[in-house]
């Protein structure tokens, strides 16, 4: 990303709605929905259980499904890239997750120019939930039961969840270390798609020689309803390298940390990586932001769909 004075990136397409996105007041969907619309993207909002979520597809890709049309890609595998654009009230939402999302949408445009087919970017409401709501209350896991509905099932999904601070790429590892300590039976396919999606995720960092790499527990997001749902997915995440290295030595030294840190029960926050304690509050704020490295997560999330 090039440099344009001290906010410069946000004057650049497609981050130039940012500071729209995350003003206090914003309506966070209408800004969405007009900046989509202003970019072209081939997209329609898909509402599942009052949940307003954005799909956007390949140019070309039909979305004007007429009585007995099938919807885009069903019976197959495509790779969908996902992030949320909801926000926990009182927070700016700039790391999370207003950063991934405009990530993700010059990944569309990127994509469409390199002519690259058979994906999905879906921005999920609902992912923040409040006192008392549960997994069943997120959007992901109404939307996961639908996209199983659309024949979507074996879609390979990949969430980017606060990617916006840090050159590190932090590959969720919770799934897995959940599914490890639950043998219950008839987890073995999940399992698998699980390991697959992980290992799709390294060949792709290693295709771009990523140097900073880290695969450690990391609190649920998305990734939690879609498995509900039924279908498996994968969370990146981004840290700065001076905040990864310690919690990954805290994570081997503590043999509960990694419990705490995907529960929450008994954490000590102090543990967690400072970018981590400034979500969900008003801390999160553009301040934090790392740009320079943005184009890192957009090359990430291209070369996933290749």
């Amino acid at each position: 990303m090039k440099h344009v004075g001290k906010l410069g990136w946000a004057a650049q397409s497609p981050y130039d709605r940012f500071f729209d996105f995350i003003a206090p007041d914003a309506d966070r969907f209408a800004v969405l929905f007009d900046h989509i619309r202003s970019l072209a993207l081939n997209s329609i909002v898909v509402t599942v259980e009052g949940k307003r979520h954005f799909f956007i597809f390949p140019c070309g890709v039909n979305l004007k499904l007429s009585a007995g049309s099938s919807f885009p890609f069903r019976g197959e595998s495509p790779v969908v890239l996902s992030a949320h654009y909801d926000r926990v009230d009182g927070s700016p939402g700039a790391n999370d997750n207003s950063a991934a999302v405009f990530m993700l949408l010059k990944t569309a445009l990127r994509l469409g120019e390199l002519g690259i087919g058979e994906w999905m970017i879906i921005f999920t409401d609902k992912e923040e939930l409040q006192k008392g709501e549960g997994i069943h209350d997120q959007g992901a896991y109404s939307l996961a039961k639908k996209l199983c509905a659309l024949g979507l099932e074996n879609a390979r999904v990949f969430n980017f969840d606060a990617c916006g601070t840090g050159e590190t790429f932090v590959i969720s590892s919770t799934a897995e270390y959940l599914l490890e300590k639950n043998k219950r039976p008839g987890l073995e396919k999940t399992s698998r798609r699980i390991k697959a999606l992980r290992e799709h995720m390294f060949a792709a960092a290693g295709r771009l020689s990523v140097r900073h790499l880290l695969s450690v527990p990391t609190p649920f997001s998305d990734d939690a309803g879609f498995m509900q749902g039924g279908i498996p997915s994968q969370t990146v995440t981004m840290l700065p390298s001076a905040e990864a290295a310690p919690f990954a030595s805290a994570l081997r030294n503590q043999s509960d940390l990694a419990d705490a840190v995907i529960t929450g029960a008994g954490l000590d926050r102090r543990l967690l990586p400072e970018t981590w304690r400034c979500i969900n509050g008003p801390r999160d704020t553009h301040l934090r932001l790392t740009p320079e490295h943005f184009d890192k997560i957009v090359r990430f999330a291209i070369e996933l769909c290749r």
